[in-house]
């Protein structure tokens, strides 16, 4: 322990000390006594003095989480990007991210594990970010503690660029900015809805690039990355995703957007730094083909 951490709370050293790990993580392993200051077991609030000898072992604190080995699933997936930090999935419509109520297997979790075992010893698998079930496109995950820890400040940084390609209902005017706080609907507490107080920043930031008769294909920008963000968003400014059952009820007059089966939406576009180089890196991925289809039907009018 170095000496000028001397009256330190402990937790607040090891955050110093080890930036390569998160704050929760750090107290976890605390709590679970998997950090011992001088031999033996301490608690994050004690005081420190210099001197004394750190040991922590990895290996112990993130053992192989049986429950998740046993959940890996042959299920095909296609790995945009992959080095020894992390990967980068091109996630079709449909797949489930985490296993959940209704969901327990045949998720985007349980792929990763197959391809990838050693992600049984991260968190969540080393997924950071999610996409809705019927969302298609571009997701990052860390193969490393050290990586998902790095990622994820990048997220609360906001460095991490997503953009995504959006079909909305109606003419849309001009490009714009939707700033307006998010949180679960007070009823319906599977949806999401713009809550003034109490709810989590949340912005979206649109670009026109195509118009059609009924709807308008729009990039969207995440500066903040809340559940159903841009569905909520496009749907408060009374432009609906096509194909949205949750948030788009309202008949567009076109029977090809009416009855698209999910909601259009596809992150198409990810950016960030990787957490071990240090370089800006990219990826982007075409839409996929139902998708396409329909923008191609619309072309034709």
């Amino acid at each position: 322990m170095p000496a000028e951490c001397a009256g330190w709370r402990l937790d607040a050293t090891l955050v110093k000390l080890f930036p390569e790990h998160s704050r929760s993580r750090l107290q976890a392993w605390l709590k679970d006594g998997l950090i011992r200051l001088d031999g033996g077991a301490a608690e994050g609030k004690r005081k420190v003095y210099g001197g004394e000898r750190i040991e922590f072992d990895v290996g112990v604190a993130v053992p192989p989480a049986p429950t998740l080995a046993e959940a890996a699933e042959d299920i095909p997936l296609a790995v945009v990007f992959e080095d020894e930090q992390l990967m980068v999935i091109d996630k079709p419509a449909g797949l489930v991210v985490h296993p959940g109520n209704g969901q327990p297997s045949g998720t985007l979790l349980n792929a990763l594990l197959h391809h990838a075992p050693q992600l049984a010893g991260i968190p969540r698998a080393g997924i950071v970010h999610r996409l809705d079930k019927d969302t298609s496109g571009l997701l990052v995950v860390a193969k490393t503690l050290t990586t998902q820890t790095d990622l994820v400040r990048q997220m609360q940084a906001r460095s991490v660029k997503r953009h995504y390609l959006a079909l909305a209902l109606g003419q849309v005017e001009r490009d714009g900015t939707v700033d307006a706080p998010l949180g679960r609907h007070a009823v319906q507490r599977t949806k999401m809805a713009i809550v003034r107080a109490g709810g989590k920043e949340a912005r979206t930031h649109y670009a026109v690039l195509e118009r059609f008769a009924k709807a308008t294909l729009l990039e969207c920008r995440l500066e903040t990355g809340r559940t159903h963000q841009i569905r909520v968003h496009l749907a408060s400014i009374k432009h609906p995703l096509a194909g949205d059952p949750a948030y788009g009820k309202a008949k567009s007059g076109d029977a090809r957007l009416d009855v698209f089966a999910r909601q259009a939406l596809h992150a198409w576009r990810l950016a960030l730094r990787h957490p071990v180089t240090g370089a800006e890196m990219a990826w982007e991925t075409p839409l996929p083909a139902d998708f396409a289809q329909l923008l191609d039907e619309l072309r034709r009018d």
